[in-house]
């Protein structure tokens, strides 16, 4: 099967496999088949190194810190910010073939295919070369980032000759410091320059393997790597090996005849910390390696699958009538998994460890997308991910009280719980960040019936944030409780009052802190909360004021915003998007234009705020204005398209959110994949078209099956128990596979699951008015007849 024109990879059901090196597609080839188990990330960059788009090794959180210059200051601003850096690379294995290296580049390459094996979690690679002078090799390489053994890579790495007797001279290097290609620095979404970030404090070496220790300059992070190799080839091979600051070498010298095999597996650890000494980092890595060695390559190969089978066994969403949407939803759920798996209250990023974009940096990304799949198929990295926002909570208060407010004020962007966002329109007054951690606890707790974690937790993380909207808002001389001067999800709409998704978040947060805090109350007593506090949280949240436009019959995105004057979209010419490149903020701030879904997005977390007919005017309308120049936009339009009606239209965004980075649509995937968007593809297809709604209340479900499949199934975790639904013509069928009895309702019939399948019919999709995007802004037309 050959890829569609313009598409790097071929479509099956559960590999992504590129027939062939496209040296001008190498970034996005890089970050589609980066791996990463939420620790260490390595890109996918070639073994040799060479050409490469971006060299990329990342461990969680390990970042440098850098000065964040104004043109004026102002007090509150913050003075630095934090990069994810490239550490010392482990992946490279050079090969020379009678003193001739193996580059791509020159000579003539017969075969180049390699595969992301989502099943597997592997990485694969095979390469037929001819040198220059005209010596022919095979090489076979496999990779893996262990999602068993948090600190481990490991690569095997076999060569042989195929027409003739070479001498063969394999390298296999640890490079700190490595050069990276330069930046386009007018683009806000890529990451910051840094060059050579690493000190190094310690090379040891043996003879088959090596160790280098590094700090950073300014953070002080410290950071080890090591590397211990198995090699397995014809009699009279040699090896050695070497070390100098930031470059650690084994070096395997063999000749080989026609049919032989040279066979290394390198096994990698990695690890870092702010306070431990040198020696307790060093030999954290020596342990780990040891115990990599003692598993063995086929040990961690064969720890891996039954770490993917069984999640795979819940994860997995089949879609019958399109093999290249099957595909990108599974490379979107492995990305996700990939990101948070064995984060270990450390963050999880808006690129994970998949590339630089953004800086490493993690947003409100997380909670409101990632969390909603890992909460379902994998709770322990929810768990987690909340651990840590826990953990920053220190660095929250001191923001607020910076800020003078109470509570917590939560980083817009972070990498370590410090703010790191300069300009704060975008950053510091998007505190909707706080109720989007909140609202993260509260769908955790419904989904994993976690008592205990809701009180360990949860309970300071709704306490903290509670207190920071009853500090920022107040209450007007109508008795109405305003939330003023913020900047909601659009970033297109900022600094204004009243925003709509704000509000109604952080009234959901004050009802959700207080409801919290009863149920443990010795707990909350503890943080300081008493009856009065929480009386005043229910207060606000029972006052807050929620604009409505009467004439217009819809909700304004915020205070007023359906006063501003329509953006002129047929005046915007194609390649004047994404606008934020192209147009000041200024002219943005005050049109009535949105760069992703804001007011959509507050329906369909908070549906029980609207009414069925303020939904279907307030999509329409919102339908019409939205550019989405943010990847987090499709998939929460695919869900509300899918609750109004608009089946097709809402396949149509599903296919642009789950494609994002598989096909690159956003021009931008060599920085790293969407984590959030990949996220927003599962989430398009369980609650739009699954039509799932869950709170502490139960499950419940109103499915949809788009006309242009035949069947979706997906399975999730609720409160212990493993449930598969499987959405087809004839009906719903709904399957306790696994835990004890339970309810649900289908829409709105409550149904009683034990033992057998239930099976209902799935009502006729009614007939809904067609909706308009921005001139030429329109999802690419996916379902028949589009």
């Amino acid at each position: 099967m050959s890829p569609d024109p313009g598409r790097a990879f071929l479509v099956e059901p559960w590999v992504v496999r590129e027939p062939h090196l496209d040296l001008q597609a190498l970034g996005q080839a890089e970050s589609v088949f980066a791996l990463s188990n939420g620790h260490i990330g390595l890109r996918g960059n070639l073994d040799e190194g060479e050409p490469h788009d971006t060299p990329g090794t990342y461990l969680n959180s390990f970042y440098e810190k850098r000065p964040l210059p104004y043109a004026e200051g102002g007090y509150g601003y913050p003075e630095s910010g934090q990069t994810i850096i490239n550490v010392t690379n482990g992946k490279l294995i050079r090969l020379l073939v009678e003193d001739e290296p193996l580059d791509l580049r020159y000579g003539r390459v017969h075969r180049h295919e390699r595969v992301l094996d989502l099943q597997a979690g592997t990485l694969t690679r095979e390469v037929e070369w001819e040198s220059p002078a005209g010596r022919r090799v095979k090489l076979r390489t496999e990779r893996l980032v262990s999602l068993t053994q948090r600190a481990i890579a490991a690569i095997r790495y076999e060569v042989e000759v195929l027409d003739a007797p070479a001498l063969l001279v394999v390298q296999s290097e640890l490079v700190a410091n490595e050069a990276l290609p330069s930046i386009d620095e007018d683009d806000p979404r890529v990451e910051a320059a840094m060059t050579d970030p690493l000190v190094a404090e310690q090379h040891r070496h043996s003879e088959t393997s090596a160790t280098l220790v590094h700090q950073t300059r300014a953070s002080g992070l410290r950071v080890a790597a090591a590397m211990d190799h198995e090699v397995h080839g014809p009699a009279g091979l040699q090896i050695t090996s070497e070390a100098n600051p930031d470059i650690a070498r084994t070096t395997v010298i063999s000749r080989l005849k026609p049919g032989e095999k040279l066979t290394v597996v390198k096994y990698l650890a990695y690890g870092w910390s702010s306070r431990r000494s040198l020696s307790a980092v060093h030999d954290q890595v020596r342990a780990a390696l040891a115990a990599a060695r003692y598993t063995s390559w086929q040990g961690l190969v064969d720890e891996q699958r039954h770490y993917l089978d069984d999640f795979w066994l819940t994860a997995d969403i089949e879609i019958d009538g399109d093999a290249e949407l099957q595909q990108a939803v599974r490379v979107a759920i492995f990305h996700v998994l990939q990101a948070g798996a064995r984060a270990e209250r450390r963050a999880i990023g808006a690129k994970g460890l998949t590339g630089p974009g953004y800086d490493g940096h993690t947003f409100w990304d997380t909670e409101t997308f990632c969390l909603q799949l890992l909460s379902h198929v994998a709770p322990d990295a929810a768990a987690d991910a909340l651990r840590w926002r826990q953990s920053i909570i220190p660095l929250a208060k001191e923001r607020a009280e910076q800020l003078g407010l109470k509570g917590a004020a939560f980083p817009w962007r972070t990498i370590r719980g410090h703010e790191c966002s300069g300009y704060w329109p975008a950053g510091t007054a998007a505190f909707h960040i706080n109720a989007d951690i909140a609202d993260a606890v509260r769908r955790h707790v419904a989904a994993t019936g976690d008592v205990e974690f809701e009180k360990e937790v949860g309970l300071e993380l709704l306490v903290e944030t509670a207190r920071l909207w009853r500090s920022l808002g107040h209450h007007d001389s109508a008795g109405q409780f305003r939330i003023d001067g913020v900047t909601g999800p659009d970033e297109y709409t900022a600094i204004v009052d009243n925003n709509v998704y704000t509000n109604l978040m952080a009234q959901l947060n004050l009802r959700v802190a207080a409801e919290t805090a009863a149920r443990h109350s010795r707990a909350a007593a503890k943080l300081g909360v008493n009856a009065e506090e929480m009386a005043s949280w229910r207060d606000a949240a029972s006052s807050m004021r929620i604009p409505y436009d009467e004439s217009l019959g819809v909700h304004p995105q915020s205070e007023g915003f359906t006063d501003h004057q329509v953006w002129d979209f047929e005046g915007t010419k194609p390649d004047m998007y994404p606008l934020l490149l192209n147009v000041p903020y200024f002219d943005l701030y005050r049109k009535q234009v949105s760069k992703q879904a804001d007011l959509v997005l507050a329906m369909q977390l908070r549906p029980d705020a609207f009414t069925p007919e303020q939904v279907e005017r307030n999509f329409a309308y919102y339908e019409a204005i939205t550019v989405r120049d943010s990847s987090l936009s499709a998939c929460t339009q695919a869900v509300m398209a899918a609750r109004v009606g608009h089946l097709d239209l809402a396949f149509d965004y599903l296919a642009e959110s789950a494609l994002v980075d598989i096909n690159d649509l956003a021009g931008n995937s060599d920085h790293g994949v969407h984590i959030a968007s990949m996220a927003g593809t599962w989430i398009a297809v369980v609650q739009g078209f699954g039509g799932m709604q869950c709170d502490s209340a139960g499950l419940r479900f109103s499915p949809r099956l788009p006309p242009a499949l035949s069947r979706i199934s997906f399975g999730l975790r609720w409160q212990g128990r493993q449930l598969r639904v499987q959405i087809t013509p004839e009906g719903a069928e709904y399957h306790l596979v696994s835990g004890p009895p339970m309810r649900l309702t289908h829409h709105g019939e409550p149904l009683a699951l034990a033992e057998q399948p239930v099976l209902r019919p799935v009502p006729e999709p009614v007939r809904v008015e067609p909706v308009e995007q921005p001139f030429g802004r329109a999802p690419k037309a996916r379902h028949p007849g589009g």
